[in-house]
């Protein structure tokens, strides 16, 4: 059993049951094994155990009380998991499924995906069970009051920048801002995602979904070819899946698909993007609704089905291990030449191998989906600053991070003997940088 092995061996039995997290690591400690290989100080050093385990953990309740004034305690937590190059950065997701095991693999992906924004960021991740479907304004209030009350004790702008992710949005950040702003009586860039009316920066709403697709156009350039004409299948229809949807249609790509938890829609003349925002940023509704105002489209239950949608370019944008092996090969199939990964870990390793073995272009999130926490980077030097930046400044600097991005993944690729795997080209990439400086700081 060679250093790698022991390693994942080890946090299997430190970590059970915590399957995202054991799915994470296990691609990202193979995908390092030549960098680990030319490099035999890291074992002495204990590099890749420390790597592994986050530097702090904290779980904490959360009670609550519901507009009928009944009680309720859900569960928080926040990892921490890297510092060597920056104060931990990380969002928040409230949704029923987080447990610490999803907390943890987020965080570990994140530590990869902060490296490679070039930026002086660290990761993290934070989190809580609680469902913020069907409450009201003020449910959502008083729970992030309650949240941040714990919270506030371990976070601050050089040490812990949270963000948001699925469940909080700029509402759920503003609750938890104002709360931290009570209780510590300072002003300053402790949370991005802000209100633009106290810190927040432009872009950031779209940054995520651009980013995804500015990544996917370089993938695109490598094949001599661009969006323009191209057919692309988008799952989800929250913030990421509208924003990668307005940029594709800017790029001259046509959107045929989106979906929601439920199922999904197909339009052959093209997904209408005000439809799709006027159901899901106004109205709140679900998708199926959209057929009512376009009776053209098709309205499919089951949200997975979506891959079945013929398409040259996929942008899975819902969630963690969505797409899968059966799914991969039907992408493969009807002819997709490229997927870009614009949620978290959405493809199951079993369908990255088919993409990568039939010489689908594949994008992976860590790199793809990095365009949020970039443009949080952007927000955090902006507080610092006490300035605000133009949309047009804040899009030109995002997109220059996400070409830099695919150069560095595409680059490390070629490096080290997988020319063309962008998977195994962002985890290098993104480790080098996180290694060389916990070397350099010593055992700590």
């Amino acid at each position: 059993m060679d250093y790698v092995e022991r390693v994942f061996e080890a946090v299997k039995k430190r970590n059970p049951g915590e399957a995202e997290f054991h799915q994470a690591v296990n691609e990202v400690l193979n995908s390092l094994r030549p960098v680990i290989a030319k490099h035999p100080e890291y074992e002495k050093a204990g590099l890749i155990e420390r790597l592994v385990e986050p530097e702090r953990q904290i779980i904490f309740r959360i009670p609550w009380q519901d507009d009928q004034g009944k009680v309720h305690v859900n569960r928080g937590f926040r990892v921490q998991f890297n510092s060597a190059i920056g104060p931990y950065k990380g969002g928040i997701r409230f949704h029923p499924s987080v447990y610490l095991g999803i907390i943890k693999f987020l965080g570990f992906e994140q530590v990869f995906k902060n490296s490679l924004t070039g930026l002086m960021m660290g990761g993290g991740k934070g989190g809580s069970d609680f469902d913020p479907k069907g409450k009201s304004d003020s449910e959502i209030m008083r729970f992030c009051q309650q949240f941040m009350n714990e919270l506030f004790r371990h976070i601050g702008a050089d040490t812990d920048v949270p963000a948001g992710d699925i469940g909080v949005g700029g509402r759920e950040v503003g609750y938890m801002f104002g709360q931290w702003k009570k209780l510590t009586n300072l002003f300053n860039g402790v949370l991005t995602g802000k209100g633009l009316s106290f810190g927040g920066s432009l872009a950031r709403t779209q940054a995520t979904g651009y980013g995804c697709v500015y990544f996917a156009d370089e993938m695109l350039k490598d094949l001599k070819t661009s969006f323009d004409g191209k057919s692309v299948v988008i799952s989800g229809s929250g913030n990421v899946a509208i924003y990668a949807h307005e940029k594709v249609t800017q790029l001259g790509g046509k959107v045929v698909a989106m979906s929601d938890s439920n199922g999904f829609v197909h339009d052959p003349e093209g997904i209408d993007l005000a439809t799709v925002k006027r159901l899901k940023e106004v109205e709140f509704k679900r998708i199926k609704e959209y057929v009512s105002a376009f009776p053209r489209a098709t309205y499919t239950e089951g949200c997975f089905g979506i891959w079945n949608t013929k398409c040259d370019v996929a942008l899975p944008c819902a969630t963690q291990n969505e797409l899968e092996g059966m799914a991969a090969e039907t992408l493969v199939k009807n002819g997709c030449i490229a997927v870009a990964e614009g949620a978290n870990m959405p493809s199951t390793p079993e369908a990255v191998e088919i993409f990568l073995a039939a010489g689908v272009s594949f994008g992976p999130g860590k790199a793809a989906n990095a365009g949020g926490v970039s443009t949080s980077g952007l927000e955090m030097a902006q507080d610092s600053q006490r300035e605000s930046w133009t949309f047009e400044e804040v899009d030109m600097k995002l997109h220059r991070i996400m070409v830099n991005i695919h150069s560095a993944a595409k680059n490390a690729a070629a490096e080290y003997g997988t020319p063309g795997n962008l998977v195994n080209g962002a985890n290098i990439a993104g480790f080098i940088k996180v290694a060389s400086a916990m070397m350099a700081q010593g055992l700590v």
